[in-house]
């Protein structure tokens, strides 16, 4: 076996095979005109998607062939405000301000290559200002056209496994929105059976006939406040900062003791409590306090609820997810800079209350599907850093693919 001969180059160690090229010698240099459609006449249906220098890959969509892109593919998009990079192989219409369109070079460079090429480079930010001239200070290291294949190939298959464990994530945030809307309106019953349950119009909607409409107070218990600063103890302390407001969990936490406890480190929370936030309560910072957090600290920006003997803890967790529940305090937040809620105005709040089983039921079913989706998030999650690892690993020759069929 032949040892791999490395040499020292101007971005890193690397085998003596490959070059170091500059940014600007690996596309096609030439203007592209091309109709670019403003965010605000974004469809969210049509024939053609508009790729834009957002986040998501396919930002709207629109109708009007004339504003095509009908230039060679693959292309890159550049993110001439954001640095967002997006690699696009299909017809699109593109979105104004911002959208820079690159052409690879294909006599000199693999496009996907180099595309994840482009995905290691650290470009400073300017703020909102344009970062084209910082991208094309850049140098980009460049194997043979073989190993650029390989490599791409193996990037894109674990890009393409994240993919679509997203897709399943965001099929199962649609289908718990779904079941939400119909479990508490019809209950927990099969939806070809839902037309069978009588129902009643209430101040929160329609709910099942045999539902009552109460008030969230009359269900709760009183919960303990605590002045951390005057205890020696340590502890955990949950803020507002600390929720993640797409899964509504927990996903970080301050250890704090004594005299350093914030003065907001009030408020003691046991397992299953639910935690919503009264600052901003629009923003949906809700959380149910898991077992590692029993008797912790969280902050006075939050409520706590803690169910009594009629009132399941993980119904209250998603019966305060609805749509007409978070509504409800928005209309009553109060302050232009720093809307917020009191604890009385969120225990004041009517919820719809079926009978404990039928509540512990709900509970259970959207339950399932929560922990559906956590299981592909911390999938996606392992992905996205096997993805970091390979592409650092790939790009500086650390991992050779020599050998690898493709």
């Amino acid at each position: 076996m032949i040892k791999q001969r490395y040499k020292i180059t101007e971005i890193s160690e690397m085998p003596e095979d490959w070059e170091v090229v500059k940014f600007e010698n690996c596309i096609i240099r030439k203007r592209i005109t091309i109709g670019k459609v403003k965010q605000q006449q974004y469809k969210q249906v049509g024939r053609y998607p508009i790729v834009d220098q957002g986040q998501k890959l396919i930002a709207g969509y629109w109708n009007e062939e004339t504003e095509v892109y009908k230039g060679e593919l693959p292309v890159i998009i550049f993110g001439d405000h954001t640095r967002i990079i997006k690699f696009v192989d299909f017809p699109f219409v593109a979105g104004a301000d911002g959208t820079k369109i690159l052409l690879p070079n294909s006599e000199k460079i693999y496009s996907l290559f180099f595309y994840y090429a482009l995905l290691t480079l650290k470009i400073p930010s300017r703020g909102y200002n344009r970062h084209y001239s910082l991208l094309k200070e850049n140098k980009i290291p460049l194997p043979p056209l073989p190993i650029q294949q390989k490599i791409a190939a193996v990037l894109s298959t674990v890009q393409t496994a994240k993919e679509k464990t997203e897709a399943v994530i965001n099929a199962a945030k649609e289908l718990k929105k779904s079941l939400m809307k119909h479990l508490f309106t019809y209950g927990p019953v099969p939806l070809g059976k839902a037309e069978n349950v009588p129902l009643k119009e209430t101040e929160i909607g329609m709910v099942p006939e045999e539902w009552e409409v109460v008030k969230l107070r009359d269900y709760i218990v009183r919960t303990e406040q605590k002045d951390m600063r005057k205890t020696s103890a340590e502890f955990n302390y949950i803020d507002v900062s600390g929720i993640d407001r797409d899964d509504l969990r927990i996903i970080s936490t301050t250890k704090y003791k004594s005299k350093n406890a914030p003065s907001r480190a009030r408020k003691l929370v046991k397992e299953h409590d639910v935690i919503i936030a009264t600052v901003r309560p629009t923003l949906r910072r809700i959380a149910l306090i898991p077992k590692i957090y029993n008797n912790q600290i969280c902050s006075t920006a939050f409520c706590v609820l803690r169910g009594n003997t009629n009132l399941d803890n993980f119904y209250i967790y998603y019966t305060v997810q609805r749509n007409s529940f978070i509504d409800s305090l928005g209309k009553i937040q109060r302050g232009a800079s720093y809307p917020a809620v009191t604890d009385s105005d969120v225990k004041s709040q009517k919820i719809p209350l079926p009978s404990l089983p039928t509540q512990q039921k709900i509970a259970s079913i959207l339950s399932a599907i929560n922990q559906k989706i956590q299981a592909e998030e911390n999938e996606k999650k392992a992905l996205e850093d096997l993805f970091k690892s390979l592409l650092h690993n790939l790009m500086t020759a650390k991992i050779r693919v020599n050998h690898l069929e493709v």
